[in-house]
């Protein structure tokens, strides 16, 4: 059995990143690895309260330092109740987003500092970042296509804010490539899912 490692998928909405999390812990699972998956905000008690402010309460307008606050809040009780015992145990740990949503919700695409933001975050994570993130890309018009239920408080503010968010996501897997892996996203969930698996072979030879 491996030792545990901390994944996290991210991308703009439509990525795909729901459809590949099963898949993937599948995957871990099917190679002998304790998985524990989890979403952020969310996955705990504090966080799913914080997640319904956030997402769910169109009437709530929130400030954007207000809101990046809030997600740091649930940030840290996911940490202290889920990815912290988890990677205890020796699991893997695969989260539905992580700390760069933040840096690039409300920084790049918000207006906020994301320096300021990654700040912030090493003292809400205590500094457990992810080993790899998994940057799903796809490019707008795919990720309007695949956008076919209600939107969240974040996925109404418009096609612009969308252009900041992907440019935002892919600035940061420029600047930390050794950390930040770069998928191609627009094609088939099975195709995705051997590129998501191929990576992970490539970076955890346990995993081959």
């Amino acid at each position: 059995m491996s030792a545990g490692r901390f994944i996290s998928l991210e991308g703009i909405d439509g990525a795909g990143k729901s459809a590949q999390i099963g898949r993937l812990a599948d995957w871990l699972r099917s190679q002998g690895c304790g998985v524990t998956t989890c979403r952020d905000p969310g996955s705990t008690p504090v966080g799913d309260a914080i997640r319904a402010i956030l997402l769910d309460r169109h009437d709530l307008q929130l400030a954007a330092t207000a809101e990046m606050f809030l997600y740091m809040a649930a940030r840290a009780q996911l940490v202290a109740e889920v990815v912290g015992p988890a990677l205890g145990r020796g699991e893997w740990v695969v989260s539905d987003r992580y700390l760069l949503s933040n840096i690039v919700y409300q920084g790049h695409a918000g207006g906020l500092d994301p320096e300021d933001i990654r700040r912030v975050g090493g003292v809400a994570t205590g500094g457990l970042m992810p080993d790899l993130v998994l940057l799903l890309d796809v490019d707008l018009e795919t990720s309007n296509r695949r956008l076919d239920r209600p939107l969240d408080k974040l996925e109404n503010r418009g096609a612009a804010f969308r252009e900041r968010l992907r440019a935002g996501y892919l600035a940061e897997a420029a600047r930390q490539p050794e950390r930040i892996a770069l998928i191609d996203a627009t094609a088939g969930i099975d195709e995705v899912s051997s590129r998501i698996r191929a990576v992970l072979a490539s970076r955890y030879p346990e995993l081959a």
